[in-house]
């Protein structure tokens, strides 16, 4: 899970299921289910990269930071509701990801 993302899970988790349910991510976390992956150097040229390249639309500092991060992983595949925005990016190192949930037939 790329670090900015948890500001974004944070506010809809805190309106939609409040903060029990923050917190027991939260816990989640410092338990080792889930990796939180920090930005480094090269993905913050890469996200403003991705910004100028789509400035043309609504995608924003979170959403190129998680494909950087979903490029210098190598991951082919991205758990996102996003649809809209990672189905419009392009990355790098795969033609498309796969994104998840998958469509139902």
């Amino acid at each position: 899970m790329p670090a900015p993302v948890l500001v974004e899970v944070e506010y809809r988790t805190q309106r939609r299921l409040g903060t029990g349910a923050w917190l027991a991510l939260l816990d989640d976390i410092a338990a080792g289910a889930f990796q939180v992956e920090d930005l480094v150097a090269a993905d913050y040229r890469r996200v403003r990269d991705l910004c100028d390249r789509y400035a043309d639309t609504d995608i924003g500092f979170v959403d190129a930071a998680v494909l950087a991060v979903t490029e210098r992983l190598g991951e082919p595949k991205l758990a996102t509701l996003d649809r809209r925005h990672f189905g419009t990016m392009r990355p790098r190192h795969v033609e498309a990801l796969a994104l998840l949930p998958l469509d139902e037939p």
